[in-house]
């Protein structure tokens, strides 16, 4: 059987209501630029779907491949599953001639689809390199994919295709499989598989006669083993995993004795949990099996959340009437956790080991310093820590920082260059605004939220990169960067489009182009405080009558703003909204 394009599932998507037979409840997720959300594989694509009926969110998954017997082997892995109750599958529908598609590739008209539930999750990969810092997050993954495991173990049925695609990691830690291609049910028991899954996670030795519930158990045993290891020494990930590929791969199963890896995981067998799950990897690929091997043997300790002791950056009267000295006039706290403030003459300094906070204001205005090394163990870098630091030009933020206060480093206009670490999960307010020499950035994987203003009037930034985890941007983030061109969004919560940052609730956010004179805003509900803050060449603006909150100063230094375009009968909502500075600008259209 021959099936459509990604192109022509695309476009049967778009009118779903016409062209689902069942699913006629179901409309398309869209993307910022009005397009399906969507996935695709060797296989399959797979749409974000929304019932408009009761606001459920499903997977369907449209088939771009011939596979043999697909149909019949979908239900009866259904059947399997509709009497399951686990969290760690989902129940799966398979509609034979569901979808109707114009396709010029096939005599056929109407096609099957597999429905299933929407998880909101990362892949293990994905999961693990924003967490690779965090020893904590790697052991609880660790704990939680064996406890699966485990469970896998002990039952008549196997995924097929344990691999990191598809295994997805909610924000709650807990792990959903997905991709049931090649799923064993006892239904089953006499046939060959479908598929093999991958090479890098699968027995060296197993071929399509293999297919049984045992399957899964040499995959289970080799990223446990990863997961525990990566858990131990994060290192290890960044020198062997690949892309969808954690520790092993299929060269390493293939001559075990000459592998690198397990080399090197060896050396952690100190660890006893680390060696138990090392003697049933070896087992299973001496074995391609775990029939021997209780379940209970992969179940570990789980462990102990660390108790972490937030201090302050705030400097208090007693902590300054107590301070030390070092021999360089600089002053710390008596327990020597924090650095309170250093003289205004020093050209360079060397933060004492121990220190774990610098304190709000504690080089702030030393225009002098060109050079500052921060010890391993700081935490925190305190509001105002380095703002008018005008000379300082480089600076390396070791791996532990958690936080980067407002006005960190303010008007350091000779800063060419910084390292921020994964560890950093916050960027305060105008954290690096005016820092007139940075020409590029990166923002870690750990980082959730970018403060306002955090990087405006950078005026020689050329791009930054905005990871997947980030789900807060402040207002007017990089208003004034008259240079940057490149705007990498990998995170879904936001996207640009001609030099305005949007997120996907309709937030205007931040508006950095030195050549923006006319804007028409669409599809948008508010505008963040500071948005178009100093946009010197902005005459004219179209506010939607959708917008219901415009936040403070959001056009302040807008000197060319003349008009302000807004739908009829709105005037009164936007006086509200935005001040009777406006009253005179107000246009209705």
């Amino acid at each position: 059987m021959q099936y459509p394009l990604i192109s022509e599932y695309i476009e049967a998507i778009r009118f779903a209501e016409d062209n689902f037979d069942k699913l006629s409840n179901l409309r398309p997720v869209l993307d910022s630029d009005g397009n399906p959300v969507m996935s695709s594989g060797n296989f399959a694509v797979v749409f974000k779907m929304k019932d408009i009926i009761t606001n459920r969110l499903f997977a369907v998954k449209c088939f771009i491949k011939d596979q043999e017997q697909r149909g019949e082997h979908y239900k009866l892995i259904a059947e399997e599953l509709n009497y399951l109750h686990s969290s760690y599958f989902l129940h799966v529908q398979y509609l034979e001639r569901e979808l109707f598609v114009n396709t010029t590739g096939s005599d056929e008209e109407e096609f099957p689809v597999l429905i299933m539930d929407w998880v909101e999750g990362k892949p293990l990969d994905a999961y693990i390199r924003q967490h690779i810092n965090d020893t904590y997050e790697l052991q609880m993954l660790a704990y939680n994919f064996c406890k699966m495991g485990a469970w896998l173990l002990s039952q008549p049925f196997a995924h097929g295709d344990l691999k990191p695609d598809n295994i997805l990691v909610q924000e709650d830690g807990t792990l959903v499989l997905v991709d049931y291609d090649g799923m064993y049910v006892p239904a089953m028991e006499g046939s060959e598989a479908f598929e093999l899954g991958s090479p890098d996670f699968r027995h060296p030795l197993r071929s399509k006669k293999e297919f049984n519930e045992h399957i899964d158990d040499f995959s289970i045993a080799s990223i446990a083993l990863s997961l525990k290891s990566i858990a131990l020494d994060s290192q290890l990930y960044h020198k062997h995993a690949a892309s969808d590929r954690l520790l092993f791969s299929a060269t390493d199963y293939r001559d075990i004795g000459q592998s690198s890896v397990l080399q090197a995981i060896v050396e952690l067998s100190s660890d006893a949990e680390l060696s138990l799950l090392l003697g049933i990897f070896l087992l299973a690929l001496s074995k391609n099996s775990l029939d021997l091997v209780s379940f209970r043997l992969l179940l570990l300790t789980e462990p102990e959340k660390p108790v972490i002791e937030v201090l302050s950056t705030v400097i208090t009267v007693e902590e300054r009437e107590n301070a030390v000295k070092d021999e360089f006039g600089a002053t710390y706290t008596a327990d020597g956790l924090k650095l309170i403030t250093v003289p205004h003459n020093l050209k360079e300094y060397v933060i004492k080991d121990g220190t774990k906070v610098i304190g709000d204001r504690a080089f702030s205005g030393r225009k002098n310093l060109t050079s500052i090394t921060i010890p391993n163990g700081v935490t925190s870098i305190g509001d105002s820590a380095f703002e008018y630091c005008k000379s300082l030009a480089s600076i390396t933020i070791p791996n532990g920082v958690t936080s980067i206060g407002n006005r960190a480093f303010y008007q350091c206009k000779s800063l060419t260059s910084i390292t921020i670490p994964e560890s950093v999960t916050s960027i305060g307010d105008s954290a690096f605004s005016s820092c007139e020499s940075l020409t590029s950035i990166t923002i870690p994987n750990g980082v959730t939220s970018i403060g306002n203003l955090a990087f405006a009037f950078c005026i020689s930034l050329t791009s930054i990169t905005i990871p997947n985890g980030v789900t807060s941007i402040g207002g007017g983030v990089f208003n004034g960067c008259q240079k940057l061109r490149s705007v990498v969004l990998n995170s879904s919560n936001f996207y640009e489009k001609d030099d305005i940052l949007y997120s996907i609730e309709g937030k205007v956010i931040s508006c950095w182009s030195s050549n923006s004179h006319i804007i028409t805003l669409q599809r948008v509900t508010s505008i963040e405080e500071y948005a178009f803050l100093w946009c010197k060449s902005l005459t004219s603006i179209t506010i939607p009558g959708s917008v219901t909150s415009i936040g403070n100063r959001t056009f302040y230094g807008c000197i060319s703003l003349k008009k302000i375009m807004i739908p009829k009968g709105t005037r009164n909502k936007m006086l509200k909204l935005l001040g009777d500075w406006s009253r005179d600008k107000l246009v209705e259209i």
